[in-house]
């Protein structure tokens, strides 16, 4: 259990923490039941807006912590001030390192230019942002029934991960009226001069000009989309899926610098304890048990790389970083790049040997042989799955004149195929609030194209 010593080494430590470089905002600690614990790491943050699948990747947690296959430390939202929620449960030794590892997440959301951006645009102060929006979202309840709120979260909830982070988090609608474009030149003059550029073709101002198309190009911030253009979209229905795309915008580089952020996070315990000279001696051994099992290697013999655990990865790679390159370079690296810069530039194939991350075969009690020695196809079998925030690449291609929304999927680019069972889902989820047929554009197993059409239900 939590004992006094522990709190009496969180000054101390953060002592240490700054006087070895780390520059972040003030943390604010706190120890909560296991149960709160599991709550918080399914639904990402302390308090969110109620919906019926956060329940169902909550029993799934529990059972798997259940059965010894998981366990939670701590939890860490960025912001100013950054919160770190620990579990009860933890002893004194291993808060201790999680006090070190909590630190050195906080030095990478300060520092890191994704974290920066987001936060410069979300704010600092998320916790109570959602909280906000729960309050909101409990009113709407309220007003409009459990059902029909549900329906609006079930189609923003199933759209979170299709967001469009180049873009600011508040935009601008579509410029109603765009130039009409000039008659294409007849004599061999004009065609001449008008292929010089863009510049010289550049429609004069005060031309005549027609309404734009909707959208203008494809458009793959959906939900920011559907709460813009949706025909008959209520107010309150915008405003939910204004909400979750701002948290979205929150949660998209914790995503993205997964084994970037754990690593750091790793690395930073593991060299703050060992120069913790004030812990007494059982406290520190306990202490690198801890982290020996928190960065251990999940895949061996003939599993593939996707299961490795991001913090030994991670871990591994900053430590090759910092021991050839120095602190000051792997603080720039740690400030500039992300999870697809880090793993593409960093995981060499030397040292993804040395990790054993290559494919095996083999008998069980003869010599494994490597199968796989492409150090780029490594690479694209951890990061594939990142692509995209992790969810296919669907545009918002056209908005017909009846209404009819027109989705495309990108498989050239995306690379990746889409379940249609699973798509036609979404799109009954999207047809309840757009209101009109919304159909998408996709390929099949072989390559052929398939369009999901789906109609909104029918109102009495």
């Amino acid at each position: 259990m939590i004992t006094d010593d522990w709190r009496l080494h969180i000054n101390r430590i953060e002592q240490l923490a700054k006087s070895q470089g780390l520059k972040y905002h003030p943390v604010e600690f706190e120890v909560v039941p296991e149960s709160f614990m599991t709550e918080i790491a399914i639904y990402g943050l302390p308090v969110r807006m109620p919906h019926w699948s956060f329940g169902v990747r909550y029993i799934y947690q529990l059972i798997q912590h259940r059965m010894g296959l998981s366990r939670l430390f701590e939890v860490v939202f960025p912001g100013n001030p950054g919160r770190a929620y620990l579990a009860n449960s933890n002893s004194a030794a291993e808060n201790v390192l999680v006090t070190a590892h909590v630190l050195g997440h906080a030095d990478f959301s300060t520092n890191n230019m994704l974290f920066r951006h987001s936060q410069a645009q979300v704010g600092e102060h998320i916790v109570e942002q959602a909280a906000a929006h729960a309050r909101t979202i409990g009113r709407a309840i309220e007003q409009h029934g459990h059902e029909r709120v549900e329906a609006v979260l079930d189609a923003a909830l199933s759209l979170e991960q299709h967001i469009d982070i180049d873009l600011a988090l508040r935009r601008e609608r579509y410029p109603e009226l765009v130039p009409e474009r000039a008659p294409y030149p007849e004599d061999d003059f004009s065609r001449r001069f008008a292929s010089l550029g863009p510049d010289t073709a550049r429609p004069r101002t005060g031309g005549p000009v027609k309404r734009a198309p909707i959208p203008p190009h494809p458009e793959k911030d959906l939900l920011w989309f559907i709460a813009q253009y949706a025909p008959d979209m209520e107010p309150w229905e915008r405003d939910i899926f204004l909400a979750v795309r701002e948290e979205s915008f929150y949660f998209y580089p914790v995503f993205a610098c997964q084994i970037m952020n754990e690593g750091w996070a790793s690395y930073w315990h593991a060299r703050l304890l060992r120069e913790a000279d004030f812990l007494p001696q059982a406290a520190y051994v306990d202490a690198i048990k801890c982290h020996s099992d928190v960065v251990r290697p999940s895949a061996s013999g003939e599993n593939v790389a996707l299961s490795v655990n991001p913090y030994h990865l991670g871990f591994t790679i900053w430590e090759h970083i910092i021991k050839n390159q120095g602190l000051e370079q792997a603080r720039r690296i740690m400030s500039e790049d992300d999870d697809f810069g880090f793993v593409r530039n960093h995981l060499t194939h030397d040292l993804a040997s040395e990790l054993q991350l290559f494919r095996y075969q083999g008998p069980a009690n003869g010599t494994l042989t490597v199968q796989e020695h492409n150090v780029a196809a490594l690479h694209d079998a951890m990061l594939s799955p990142k692509y995209g925030f992790g969810a296919p690449t669907v545009t918002a291609a056209h908005v017909h004149v009846d209404g009819k929304l027109e989705l495309l999927h990108d498989h050239v680019t995306d690379g990746r195929g889409l379940d249609q069972d699973k798509g036609s889902k979404v799109l009954a989820y999207i047809a309840r609030v757009w209101r009109r047929p919304v159909t998408l554009t996709t390929v099949d197993g072989d390559n052929r194209s398939v369009e999901i059409s789906v109609a909104p239900p029918k109102t009495t």
